[in-house]
């Protein structure tokens, strides 16, 4: 018999798909914290193949909602994001963040 663990099993809403799925990408440009280098390099899709999977694969409300949404964030896109780490890490250091 196994033993029971003490750790609770953490149960997610939208559960991470296996890779290799197609459902992968959709999952991982919905996620805010995948940027577009990264699904590249785990699947080969560039940002455009991407952007054909989600017009593909969502309604085209959704699709418009995802692509606002893309448009406003800056973490989707690695330089973007570590612009704005930096801006954000100056401001904490100068003391004008707080």
């Amino acid at each position: 018999m196994k033993k029971k663990s003490r750790r609770p099993l953490t149960r997610v809403k939208n559960p991470e798909p296996h890779v290799e799925s197609p459902d992968w990408v959709i999952w991982a440009a919905w996620a805010d914290r995948i940027t577009f280098e990264e699904i590249e390099k785990k699947t080969g899709y560039k940002e455009s193949d991407v952007i054909k999977i989600m017009r593909r694969s969502l309604k085209s409300s959704s699709f418009r909602l995802w692509r606002k949404r893309v448009n406003q964030k800056s973490i989707k896109h690695r330089k973007k994001f570590e612009y704005s780490r930096k801006q954000i890490t100056s401001k904490i250091k100068k003391g004008d963040y707080l």
